[in-house]
């Protein structure tokens, strides 16, 4: 009698594997270009944690140049006055290692964005998403299947646009390496880049990439700010370059701004019986007025080159929605820092911690 039942237990087992297997095995077949995508993320995803060295390492590498190890200490300069003066999360696993790119981009980016409209496709992956939520863009590290995605929107007759990746995150919740090519951004760039990533890792807004992003950015260049006139002085050349740099960066992000509204209010009044045509002419002379005043912006400020304007190479809503998911909503957090907060970057934190990490 026990043998019979143990054989029956072992049965129903069986059945309850197989049918395990089965719901799998459908849902890869169902989701078939999604399980490509996600095996092809986790292959280089794990060929970047299997070909990064320790910084320990490479500091002793007499191979490695002076230069270089001098930028890998900087990052590590930026990365502790983040967490011992901005209150940043310390995840220990991130910027410890280096992975040499060999001068190659590390990841390629396609955002997706509508015709006539100033809205980007949002990517939701599959039980990832759960966690991560949706993104406005959909990163590749093998060119060849990001230019293949491309031409598959395209044809839908999507908007599109391929970027790069400049750092490589993981959200803080796997080790991050440090990227070769960021050892060769100037000062400024590198420890605004590093507090920003750092932002991620300490504060996750699901679902809202937009205001990710900017808050991101927000922090990033507060906080790079600051460490440069710690470090330098506020008389430096360094600072004040970075400082001088900003000044135009935030002219040519309230430019691109009204520029991104005046587009919006475009397609907002385009009528149901305009031709494709037509509404092509009338988007395309919107941006390339757009473009050709980036001039004046050019101009204000000296030691900056001539703005070369190309009419054959004008950008289509995918830049302008790309741009829009960064730099949108910065003014906002400027403001309410000042406003709300008196400078008081530390309660600032706190309450940007208290409402998005729920």
């Amino acid at each position: 009698m026990f043998f019979y039942q143990q054989q029956i237990q072992n049965r129903r087992k069986k059945r309850r594997y197989l049918m395990a297997f089965l719901l799998i095995l459908g849902f890869l077949i169902w989701q078939k270009d999604w399980t490509i995508y996600l095996y092809q993320q986790a292959k280089g995803g794990l060929d970047v944690a299997f070909n990064t060295r320790p910084l320990s390492e490479v500091l002793k590498d007499k191979s490695v140049p002076d230069s270089l190890k001098k930028r890998i200490l900087y990052i590590q300069e930026v990365r502790k006055y983040a967490i011992d003066s901005l209150n940043l999360q310390d995840n220990p696993d991130v910027y410890q290692t280096l992975y040499d790119q060999q001068g190659k981009p590390l990841v390629y980016l396609i955002t997706v964005a509508q015709r006539y409209k100033m809205e980007a496709k949002m990517f939701d992956f599959p039980i990832v998403g759960l966690f991560i939520g949706n993104f406005s863009y959909k990163g590749f590290f093998d060119s060849t299947a990001a230019v293949k995605e491309q031409k598959v929107w395209m044809a839908k007759g999507y908007d599109t646009e391929m970027g790069q990746g400049i750092a490589y995150s993981t959200l803080g919740w796997l080790p991050e390496p440090i990227l070769s090519n960021m050892l060769y951004y100037s000062d400024g760039k590198l420890a605004s880049l590093i507090i920003h990533e750092m932002t991620h890792g300490t504060i996750f807004v699901k679902n809202d990439h937009e205001t990710s992003e900017n808050l991101a950015n927000f922090v990033g260049d507060y906080g790079a700010k600051r460490f440069l006139k710690y470090k330098y002085g506020s008389e430096s050349d360094v600072y004040k370059k970075y400082v001088q740099n900003r000044v135009f960066r935030d002219k040519f992000i309230r430019h691109l701004n009204r520029g991104t509204l005046k587009l919006d209010s475009l397609y907002r009044n385009f009528k149901p019986n305009y031709a494709s045509k037509y509404k092509d002419s009338l988007k395309y002379a919107l941006i390339e007025k757009i473009e050709r005043s980036k001039d004046s912006i050019y101009a204000q400020l000296p030691n900056l080159p001539k703005y070369q304007f190309n009419k054959n190479d004008l950008p289509n809503n995918a830049y302008f929605v790309s741009f829009k998911t960064y730099n949108s909503k910065k003014n906002e957090f400027e403001i309410m820092f000042k406003n709300r907060f008196g400078d008081d970057f530390g309660a600032f934190l706190k309450y940007m911690k208290t409402k998005y990490n729920k």
